[in-house]
C-alpha cells in the first residue's frame, strides 16, 4: 500500500450517483438536479461501504469528506476542512472527498471531480496530484482517432498551449463523469496552487503504488507556483489592511520567528474585531509587526482565552477548534504586504 512507504494519500471520488443507480436496479429518473441528487444521497453510503470493506482488507481506516465549491471560499469553512484534513492525515486514516452532489444547489457539471481534486490539493498543500483516466495521458490529438497522435510528456510552460486545450477530447470509455478537457483544466488549477500533477492511465496495474515508489506515467505537469506562494495569496485574500491586531509576548515572538505556531499562552492581548479565518497583523510589544496570521478564533474569543494554556481553551470557551490561535503553516511575513 501507497502508506506503508510513507506518503500520505487522500482520494477524492466519483460514482455515488452510479451506485445510486444500481440499487434502485436503474430506475428512469429524471434528467435534473433533484433527480441527480436523489441518486447521490442513496449511492452515497453504498459508495463508502465499497471503500471501507476494500480498504479494512489492507488494515487501514477510511472516512468520507463531502465538500462543495463554497467549502473553499468561506474561510470559515476553509479552515474547518483543513483543519479536519490534517487531522484525519495524522491519524493515517485516508479521507474520500466528494462532491456534495446531495444538496448541492448548482447543477452537476462534468468534471466536477477533477477541479474538486485540484481544489483539494491546494487545500493540504499536497506534492501530487494524480488524475486517472481512461487514456495514457495527454496526447496531441484523439489517439483512438488518429495513429500519429504523440503523448506529451511535460507541460511546464506558464501556460498551456491552445492547440493542446484544442487536443483534449472526451472519455473514451464513457464511464466517466468527466473528459480530457475538465482533467486538464484540473492539472492547470493544481499546478498554479503549486502541485505537481499527473495524468495518467488508471487501467495500468498498480498504477498508485509505481508512482509512490517514484514510477512516472502519462503527462506530467510543473508547478507554475510554489505550495508557499500560493499560501501566501489565499491569506492575503482575508486581510484587511486596519488597527485589528494580536500582540504577543517576547518567549512567542521567539517562537514565530522560529517556525512554531502561535499558542494562547503567547498573547498579551487584542485589538479590534475579526472572525475566524481571517487574516490578522500579529505585533510584538513594541507594535513591530511580526507576521500575518489566519487565526482559528475570533478576536472576542482570543480575548477569552489569551495568556492561556492550550489545554485550557475547551474549558474556557466550552469548545476547541485547534490548540492553534494561529498555525505555522497559515502564517506569512508582514514585509510582503
Amino acid at each position: 500500500m501507497v502508506q506503508s512507504r510513507g506518503v500520505q494519500m487522500t482520494l477524492v471520488s466519483s460514482g455515488a450517483v452510479a451506485a445510486g443507480r444500481e440499487l434502485l436496479n436503474y430506475p428512469i429518473v429524471a434528467k435534473h438536479v433533484p433527480g441527480k441528487q436523489l441518486l447521490s444521497s442513496i449511492g452515497q453510503p453504498r459508495l463508502m461501504s465499497i471503500y471501507s470493506d476494500l480498504f479494512k482488507m489492507y488494515g487501514h481506516n477510511v472516512a468520507q469528506i463531502l465538500l462543495t465549491r463554497s467549502d473553499f471560499v468561506n474561510r470559515r469553512s476553509y479552515l474547518n476542512a483543513r483543519n479536519t484534513m490534517e487531522c484525519l492525515l495524522d491519524q493515517n486514516v485516508i479521507p474520500i472527498i466528494n462532491e456534495n452532489d446531495a444538496i448541492a444547489t448548482d447543477e452537476i457539471r462534468l468534471g466536477d471531480n477533477d477541479t474538486m481534486s485540484a481544489y483539494v490539493s491546494g487545500l493540504i498543500g499536497a506534492d501530487l496530484l494524480v488524475l486517472l483516466t481512461d487514456q495514457n495521458g495527454l496526447f496531441t490529438d484523439n489517439p483512438e482517432k488518429n495513429a500519429d497522435a504523440r503523448l506529451i510528456d511535460t507541460v511546464d510552460t506558464p501556460d498551456i498551449h491552445p492547440f493542446l486545450w484544442e487536443a483534449a477530447g472526451g472519455s473514451v470509455s464513457g464511464l466517466g463523469t468527466g473528459g480530457m478537457h475538465t482533467k486538464l483544466r484540473a492539472a492547470d488549477l493544481a499546478r498554479r496552487m503549486g502541485t505537481t500533477t499527473m495524468i495518467v492511465n488508471g487501467a495500468i496495474e498498480d498504477i498508485i503504488i509505481r508512482i509512490a515508489s517514484g514510477e512516472r506515467f502519462g503527462t506530467v505537469f510543473r508547478p507554475t507556483n510554489t505550495v508557499l506562494e500560493s499560501r501566501k495569496r489565499y491569506l492575503l485574500t482575508g486581510y484587511n489592511p486596519g488597527t485589528s491586531a494580536i500582540t504577543i509576548d517576547a518567549g512567542a515572538e521567539k517562537a514565530v520567528h522560529a517556525g512554531k505556531s502561535l499558542l494562547p499562552a503567547g498573547i498579551k492581548s487584542v485589538r479590534g474585531e475579526f472572525d475566524r479565518g481571517d487574516t490578522v497583523k500579529i505585533v510584538n510589544e513594541q507594535e513591530e509587526e511580526i507576521i500575518l496570521g489566519m487565526v482559528n478564533y475570533s478576536s472576542e474569543e482570543i480575548k477569552k482565552i489569551c495568556g492561556m494554556k492550550a489545554n485550557q481553551i475547551e474549558s474556557i470557551l466550552g469548545y476547541c477548534y485547534t490548540e492553534e490561535v494561529v498555525h505555522r503553516d497559515n502564517m506569512i511575513g508582514s514585509e510582503i504586504i
